[in-house]
């Protein structure tokens, strides 16, 4: 096993529970014969022994600790492997139990649950596996989790279809193969699609279709807290929910709202959420479906002055993908606000959200507050929400607080 040296600022990181380990980290720089995906052992620069790592040859993130444990060889990991997913699927079953209510939720969250590198979404019978590495996207790992998989999830032989679905843009930067073709577990026809349930509401999920891996399931309880709010609220006439995807808050203010409109500027999406809402004929609401940029529409709007919302939800897809990008993010964020407010009815609510982990919730919450003050608005923060319990958060790695939804009532 080949041992790295990292620096004293990157072993005090490791130190304090963080699990990565940066290209620029290394001291000296890593041997081009060092294996792709291989395990390495880490050190600190007096050569103390810090655990071992997952090693990338092409990732910013060169090396992703798995153990506190140095020299841990393949067959070990294995075995901690399957300890680990074991164990996030006994959370899973404790935090977001499945019901006919509910029966889609996240299994596996990467660094939140020690498995670096790993993510698994359930919908219904289908469950979608990410392997985000090197050193896990590999034969023997995938052999561990398809069988750990199928004896948790299908004991009695339930019906279960598991799919590898790499993220693009990962594997790109990874530089990782395709995945093997066929499904890697099914014991029925290895369905690409299915009808799955979030707060008694029904959704399709087809893995085989757009560039996303799953749907947002990070929202779902988010979904029912602003359905909630804007009941509460007592202003339950026309909502708009911006950046709809594939209807989840627009659907969930169709069971209190009058009038729901959701835009997006992916006519592929809309025709999902359109899909959806026909899952749910019971729906009080009028529901449309525009296919617009969120900013152009957004401006249209304030500038037309015609037209005012009781309810207005923002949820783009994260703006900063990198630490360099969050001044502009922030911009972004200031301008979606901003003409929100202005459309927004006296006593309206406002569900702004960001999934950029790059800009932390003080910086959001601020950026939403400077938006009221140039609206001239008086804005209540009546809830701040994250991610459903089925992605968890590390103290230790602030990366795994990614989601902000903060629920605001306007004057």
């Amino acid at each position: 096993m080949s041992t790295l040296r990292i620096s004293r600022r990157a072993a005090d990181r490791l130190r304090a529970g963080h699990l990565w380990v940066y290209r620029t980290d290394f001291e000296p720089a890593p041997s081009d014969t060092i294996a792709a995906g291989s395990l390495v052992t880490l050190t600190d620069s007096r050569d103390i022994p810090l655990g071992t790592a997952l090693y990338s040859s092409e990732s910013m993130i060169s090396a992703r600790l798995v153990s506190r444990t140095p020299a841990l060889t393949r067959a070990q990991y294995l075995v901690e492997l399957r300890s680990r997913v074991e164990s996030a699927l006994t959370l899973r079953r404790n935090l977001a139990p499945t019901s006919t209510a509910h029966n889609a939720h996240r299994l596996i969250f990467s660094e939140a649950d020690n498995l670096p590198g790993i993510v698994a979404d359930r919908y219904n019978d289908l469950v979608l596996l990410q392997l985000l590495t090197q050193g896990t996207a590999q034969d023997d790992v995938r052999s561990v989790l398809s069988q750990t998989l199928r004896e948790q999830l299908a004991p009695n032989n339930e019906s279960l279809t598991i799919w590898e679905r790499p993220d693009p843009r990962i594997r790109e930067l990874e530089q990782l193969a395709p995945p093997p073709p066929g499904p890697l577990f099914s014991n029925v026809d290895a369905p690409t699609t299915t009808t799955f349930s979030l707060n008694n509401l029904r959704f399709h999920y087809d893995a085989a279709a757009g560039q996303k891996t799953g749907a947002f399931l990070d929202q779902r309880l988010n979904y029912a807290a602003a359905a909630a709010h804007v009941a509460t609220s007592g202003r339950t006439g026309n909502a708009l929910d911006v950046c709809t995807y594939h209807g989840g808050f627009a659907l969930h203010l169709a069971q209190v709202c009058s009038r729901v409109t959701g835009i997006d500027a992916s006519r592929a999406a809309l025709e999902a959420a359109d899909a959806n809402l026909a899952l749910n004929p019971n729906l009080k609401s009028e529901v449309d479906w525009i296919e617009a940029d969120a900013f152009e529409y957004l401006r249209h709007l304030d500038q037309q002055k015609s037209e005012s919302f009781d309810a207005i939800v923002l949820d783009p897809p994260a703006f900063a993908k990198s630490k360099r990008a969050a001044a502009s993010a922030l911009r972004g964020y200031k301008e979606l606000n901003l003409r929100a407010l202005h459309l927004l009815a006296p006593g309206g609510t406002l569900i702004t959200c960001s999934c950029s982990h790059h800009v932390s919730l003080a910086d959001f919450t601020a950026i939403v507050a400077s938006a009221a003050a140039d609206a001239g608005r008086r804005v209540q923060l009546i809830e701040t929400r994250a991610a459903a319990p089925d992605h968890p958060e590390v103290l230790t790695l602030p990366e795994t607080r990614y989601l902000k939804c903060l629920i605001c009532r306007v004057d």
